[in-house]
Order: C-alpha cells, then sequence, then structure tokens
C-alpha cells in the first residue's frame, strides 16, 4: 500500500496474526519496497524513536557502511519541527559521473531496503515479501540486495513485465555481478545498470544468502505465458489483480472509454482467463 504505509510494523503484524490464527498455512506480511531508504533517512533524523533503525542498522553485514550512514543523518535528538530533512541523493545520481555521491545513494538503497524487511523479519519465522514495482527501474538492483541481505521470503512486482528480476535474484543469492537493461522512452540505445556484490562482499566475506521466491503481479494469462517462457528465471507463482484493485492501473483491452467520473471502463476482454493460468502448473493467488 505504498511508501510508509505497508511498512514494517504493519507486515510484521500480518505475519504474528497469521501465525496465531491462520488454520492451514501461514499468512505472508508484505513490506512496501518503494523509497524505504528515505524513510530510513527520515527516522534517523527524527532521533530514530524506539531505537529499530540503529538496532538493524547493527545487523547490516557490511559495518563500515552502517557506520557511514548513522555519521551522515542520525541525529541523537529529534528533528525540530521547524527545520527540514536532510535529503538523500536524487535517484538520477545513478546515472551521474560523481562517483563519491552514486555510492552514498546506493548504500542508502541497500540499507533501507534492509532495514524495513529485517526489522519485519525481527523475532519469528514467518514469511515476509517485499514489493516493488516495475516501472521504477534506475535503483531496483540495489533495491533487491538489501531486501536479499535481510533474508526476505518472497520478491513481488507489478506495474509492468518483470521478465529480468528471476535471474537477478539467482545471481545475487550466488554473489554474482547482476545487469539491470532501464527503458528509455524514444532512446534505440541500450541502457542498463550493473551492481556486483562483490564490491561489498570483499570486505567481509561472501554473505549466504537464500533466493527469495519471485511471485509476478498480473493482470491477463496473455502476460502470465510470456512469463512462464520468456522471464531470465524461473516465476514461482502469480498474484492476479482484477480491474477493480486498489491501485490498479492497467488500461482497458481495446478502445479507452470513460465513465461519468472519468475513471475507465473494463469489460469482458480484462476478465483474466484463470483455466490458462492453471494449465502453467505454477501456483496463483487472487486479488483485488
Amino acid at each position: 500500500m505504498g511508501v510508509g504505509i505497508s511498512n514494517w510494523k504493519l507486515a510484521r503484524a500480518v505475519a504474528l496474526a497469521g501465525e496465531r490464527y491462520a488454520a492451514t498455512a501461514p499468512v505472508l506480511g508484505v513490506v512496501s519496497c518503494t523509497a524505504p531508504h528515505c524513510l530510513m533517512v527520515n527516522r534517523l533524523q527524527d532521533g530514530d524513536p524506539g531505537g529499530h533503525t540503529r538496532r538493524a542498522l547493527e545487523a547490516f553485514p557490511f559495518p563500515d557502511v552502517a557506520e557511514d550512514v548513522l555519521n551522515k543523518y542520525y541525529r541523537h535528538v529529534q528533528k525540530p519541527a521547524s527545520s527540514r530533512y536532510r535529503l538523500p541523493p536524487k535517484i538520477s545520481v545513478l546515472l551521474g559521473e560523481r562517483e563519491d555521491v552514486r555510492k552514498e545513494l546506493i548504500d542508502l538503497l541497500i540499507c533501507g531496503n534492509f532495514v524495513e524487511v529485517w526489522l519485519a523479519k525481527e523475532g519469528h519465522s514467518n514469511p515476509i515479501g517485499a514489493n516493488f514495482l516495475e516501472k521504477v527501474q534506475l535503483p531496483r538492483l540495489f533495491e533487491l540486495y538489501g531486501a536479499t541481505l535481510a533474508g526476505v521470503d518472497y520478491v513481488l512486482m507489478g506495474a509492468g513485465i518483470p521478465t529480468q528480476i528471476p535471474g537477478i535474484l539467482d545471481r545475487f543469492a550466488a554473489c554474482e555481478p547482476a545487469c539491470y537493461k532501464v527503458d528509455v522512452a524514444g532512446s534505440k540505445e541500450r541502457h542498463e545498470i550493473w551492481f556486483d556484490p562483490r564490491a561489498l562482499a570483499h570486505r567481509n566475506g561472501d554473505p549466504k544468502l537464500k533466493r527469495p521466491r519471485f511471485l509476478a503481479i498480473i493482470t491477463s494469462e496473455v502476460l502470465a505465458k510470456v512469463l512462464t517462457t520468456r522471464a531470465t528465471g524461473y516465476v514461482d507463482g502469480f498474484i492476479i489483480e482484477g480491474p477493480r484493485a486498489g491501485g490498479h492501473n492497467a488500461p482497458p483491452r481495446g478502445l479507452l472509454r470513460l465513465n461519468e467520473d472519468g475513471e475507465p471502463i473494463y469489460g469482458e476482454r480484462d476478465v483474466t482467463d484463470l483455466g490458462e493460468i492453471q494449465k502453467l502448473g505454477r501456483p496463483f493467488w487472487l486479488a483485488g
């Protein structure tokens, strides 16, 4: 449910409630991994109430990186309401030439996702997932690595066609470099972002990571077939999001028509054929 709403507290509460009430299967608590690095630096500047962020950073496997983050953003007392937050570098610096600023942002992206997932998983063994948006591409590699470092159990992704993600998860679990192709409107050139986890791991040894399961959020059986045949690795299952789901932004198939409230009108062509998805032999869940 977006930035700061599906946070670690909510995801952890859902997972623990599932442990208490679910009779047949665990309940998956899901963290929103859209801009958790921004939440992290704001919490630190507010004095880190409860000490949760600092506790998670103490568990971060690269202490020098965590120390840099704390030195730059942590305040021992809460920031006055009249003063502004110190902002992290803009995402666009990932394409820039300032290596020092680029490194600062990469460290924040990794740490922010680690903190949110680690806190959601703290103190129990129930599954925790991390939700990403395919259409927010530039920070993707570093966000995924941070969540994987924290032991996230599931990665969920929609808002696009996430064919690259399964292979990236495979490579990170093996502590190997990964590449993410970035879509640039109007460009015929290939744009890529690379990340080699060994650039961090060589300081403290390679951490042993598990490969999280990957669930693609889809709206049609056509997309499910594309992902099972063209993804760079194994797709472990699907979450099928109907047109009435909150936040649904896929347009209707065919001619766009709007109702009196200016909302798109969906029809029979937008109904997912569950029988076709069942033939793919992967588990799936219905949402929305």
